[in-house]
């Protein structure tokens, strides 16, 4: 195991750096009880940054695997109001949300994937009002990493238990750019300097659509809405404080325009969704919806995405994330979207972010879908990525612009 510094400087960099505290703002941690110890941290940190208050929620996987299997699908699927309340009265306080991911990818194997199903929908249907405040970043909020045993021994299942810890262990500080001697912000700030940068080049090029192709077969053309806004490294809330939403980040994503999407995709690496692990899957667009789909595993998980309402069959974001990062350079397949996000383009399924749009996060719901956004109650990343990948960004007249070429910036 690392020194126990490494753990106060991510905790440091979560803070300020991450969601970037400020004086008198409420802070909101979620994170699973074996995560104590680095939660205190994170909370005397919190503090001392100048929060007002620190709520923890605390969550832990075989509880929920007991109350999957115990309870009533109506039980489970009755949302108590005071959960909302409370989400709702932190927005109100101006609060900012720090999530800590430690959990094992297929810890809810076994449960019945119907049931999960059901509850997710009617949590996102409950808690649908509230998503803008993170959506529309109107607060700061931060998702990052912590090893644990039991995701480990997933990803490294041919060694014990104890080499498994120490090899996540490294990999997630060295991704995070968490180091014994170095500053972990003064790296962030380098870093986020360098995505805007190829953030500041897309947009400035205001390309209609981008086409990609790999070695897999993924041969697809994804359109961008007009006046769209690529974002790389952090992003502003309304008041103007600068946060990092994802520890680790090596992306620079866009809007997709909703209709805009032809063509065939296949998945680089297999996705985490609802506790199980969907694997060697691939899906086909035509006029921005997914209209045939299938998977060597977990076809019927992917369905449940795809299906999970009228806009998680269309895209709300494409994101480009060089070959050669950190993430993937490790290569280490982390079954977790967080991570493996960073290790290759991807595309996501459902809700846009509407600060990709000028003016987006400033529109209705009706103004955003006039502008070719997406809406829906869902997320989520799936990763397609290669090596050997090509993007050519499209020009208003037809003229074709080298982006990527095998796997990396050429523009």
């Amino acid at each position: 195991m690392l020194p126990w510094v490494y753990y106060e400087k991510l905790a440091k960099l979560a803070v300020r750096k991450g969601v970037n505290v400020q004086k008198d703002q409420p802070v909101v941690i979620s994170a699973c009880v074996r995560d104590a110890a680095f939660v205190r941290l994170l909370v005397k940190e919190a503090y001392e940054a100048g929060a007002r208050y620190v709520e923890v929620n605390w969550s832990d996987v075989e509880l929920t695997r007991m109350d999957y299997t115990y309870q009533s699908l109506e039980t489970l699927q009755d949302v108590p109001q005071w959960l909302y309340d409370r989400r709702k009265t932190d927005n109100e306080a101006g609060a900012c949300y720090l999530t800590v991911r430690s959990d094992a990818p297929g810890a809810l194997d076994g449960l019945d994937p119907e049931k999960i199903h059901a509850v997710n929908v009617a949590v996102s249907r409950k808690m649908r009002p509230l998503r803008n405040y993170t959506m529309n970043n109107e607060g700061q909020w931060c998702i990052f990493g912590l090893p644990s045993v039991e995701w480990a021994v997933k990803i490294f299942p041919d060694l014990p238990a104890q080499e498994a810890f120490d090899k996540l262990e490294e990999a997630i500080f060295a991704v995070s750019r968490v180091t014994a001697d170095g500053n972990p912000i003064a790296a962030w700030d380098e870093h986020d300097s360098n995505l805007m940068g190829y953030g500041k080049k897309l947009t400035d090029r205001q390309f209609t659509a981008l086409h990609f192709t790999s070695g897999l077969g993924t041969d697809i053309t994804v359109g961008l809405v007009k006046d769209h806004i690529w974002v790389g490294g952090g992003c502003f809330t309304p008041k103007g404080v600068y946060f990092d939403p994802n520890i680790p980040t090596e992306e620079c994503f866009c809007m997709p325009e909703k209709t805009g999407t032809n063509g065939i995709v296949y998945a680089s690496k297999p996705l985490s969704y609802q506790g199980r692990v969907i694997e060697n899957f691939w899906l086909r667009f035509e006029n921005g919806k997914v209209v045939d789909f299938g998977a060597e595993k977990e076809v019927d998980t992917l369905r449940k995405l795809v299906e999970f309402d009228e806009g998680s069959s269309y895209l709300g974001e494409v994101a480009l994330v060089p070959y050669d990062s950190p993430v993937s350079r490790s290569g280490i397949l982390f079954f977790n979207t967080l991570y493996d996000e960073n290790a290759a383009c991807h595309l996501a399924l459902g809700a846009c972010y509407p600060e990709n749009l000028r003016g987006g996060t400033e529109m209705s719901e009706e103004e955003l879908a006039a502008h070719g956004a997406n809406n829906s109650m869902t997320h989520c990343d799936f990763m397609f990525g290669t090596a050997d990948m090509d993007i050519d960004g499209i020009l208003p007249d037809g003229t074709r612009v080298p982006v990527f070429r095998k796997g990396n910036y050429v523009i």
